[in-house]
C-alpha cells in the first residue's frame, strides 16, 4: 500500500494496515501515551496522520526487538527529539542487549539441566522417573 498516495488523515483500520499494528494495540499504545492523542471526526472516529502511522511502525519494530514499554516510550521520545544525544539511545539498547544475554544464558542453563534429566530418564514402563523426581525436589 503506497502511503504517499493516501489521503491523510486515515481511520484506525487504515492506520492499522499501514503500520502492521492491530487496532486493539493501536488503542493500547495510545492509552499508554506512546502515541499522542489523535484527532477525531465529528462522529468520534480517530484520525491518524502519516507521522502517527510512522510512530506505530517504530513501536512495532521496538516490540519485535523485545524492548519493554517503558524503554519504547523513552526511545520514542528520543526519536522525536532531534536534539537528543545518541549516547542515551545506546545506553537503552545496551541495557536491553545485556538483559537478553542474561535471559539467553539462563535459558541455556535450563536446557542443559533438562537435557541431563532426559538423558537420566530410562523412558520405559517403570514408574520411577528422574525428571519427575527433580521437579518434586526429590533429587539433589
Amino acid at each position: 500500500m503506497n502511503a504517499a498516495a493516501l489521503a491523510w488523515p486515515v481511520n484506525i483500520g487504515m492506520a492499522s494496515r499501514l503500520s502492521g499494528v492491530s487496532t486493539k494495540m493501536v488503542r493500547h499504545y495510545e492509552s499508554l501515551g506512546l502515541l499522542p492523542t489523535v484527532g477525531r471526526t465529528d462522529s468520534g472516529y480517530r484520525q491518524y496522520s502519516e507521522p502517527e502511522v510512522h510512530t506505530l511502525r517504530f513501536i512495532k519494530r521496538a516490540c519485535e526487538l523485545g524492548f519493554s514499554m517503558d524503554d519504547i516510550a523513552e526511545l520514542a521520545g528520543l526519536w522525536h527529539n532531534r536534539r537528543r544525544a545518541s549516547s542515551s539511545v545506546r545506553r537503552i539498547a545496551q541495557k536491553h542487549s545485556d538483559e537478553l544475554a542474561q535471559r539467553i544464558e539462563a535459558m541455556q542453563a535450563m536446557q542443559r539441566t533438562l537435557n541431563h534429566l532426559i538423558h537420566c530418564c530410562q523412558g520405559n514402563d517403570r514408574p520411577d522417573c528422574p525428571i519427575l523426581d527433580d521437579l518434586a525436589g526429590l533429587r539433589t
